[in-house]
């Protein structure tokens, strides 16, 4: 049986000539919700630096400035990365790039690191080198915020349900918040080796 590879440039390109907002992301009932839920999961009010890879056209981006001092996101197409500058020309804190992960993933830590519907698209080894990579760069007691849709598309490596499996498996990662609906997976997971602490211990009410 032949592994899942990543899906290529090519195909993310394709998306953006077809449509400038492919997914529907600007103007979905869904898309608003799933990222109302997403941003509301995350444990701290605010977040020194943050990396968000697969910005797509950065309507979650804007989101997620709010909540962080500094921003890097990031997609491997040129069109979505125009639109993602773009949208938040009035945030100086963001910065939007064209990369390519895992082969260019940034230098540096995070305390937070997002992927919203990113991780199905790659094959297996691609996909250990990502996990692995934002292991190692989220800083101690820092979140992971991952979000995917869960019904299955023929062209994807893989489902967002296999992607969440090897989250949870994976040494070094906690998961804090698990939230299950019949179309999409929200989970926040923090760098920690033991139990994860929740909010309210973290500020005191219990």
């Amino acid at each position: 049986m032949t592994a899942p590879i990543t899906l290529g440039a090519g195909y993310f390109e394709d998306m953006y000539k077809a449509a400038s907002d492919p997914w529907g992301f600007e103007d979905r009932w869904y898309e608003r919700r799933k990222y109302a839920i997403s941003v509301a999961q995350l444990p701290k009010s605010r977040y020194r630096s943050a990396f968000e890879p697969g910005c797509s056209v950065g309507v979650l981006t804007r989101m997620l400035a709010r909540r962080c001092d500094r921003l890097l996101s990031c997609d491997l197409a040129e069109a979505a990365v125009q639109a993602a500058t773009r949208r938040t020309v009035d945030m100086p804190h963001v910065r939007v790039e064209r990369r390519q992960i895992p082969a260019h993933w940034p230098a540096g830590s995070f305390d937070l690191i997002v992927f919203s519907e990113v991780l199905y698209y790659f094959g297996d080894d691609d996909l250990e080198r990502v996990v692995d990579r934002a292991v190692r760069a989220l800083q101690p007691g820092g979140t992971l915020l991952a979000v995917h849709w869960r019904h299955p598309v023929a062209e994807y490596p893989r489902s967002g349900d296999d992607v969440h499996r090897l989250l949870a498996a994976r040494p070094g990662l906690a998961r804090l918040v698990d939230h299950r609906e019949p179309d999409f997976l929200a989970e926040v997971y923090v760098r920690a080796d033991a139990e994860p602490v929740s909010v309210a211990q973290a500020t005191g009410l219990v």
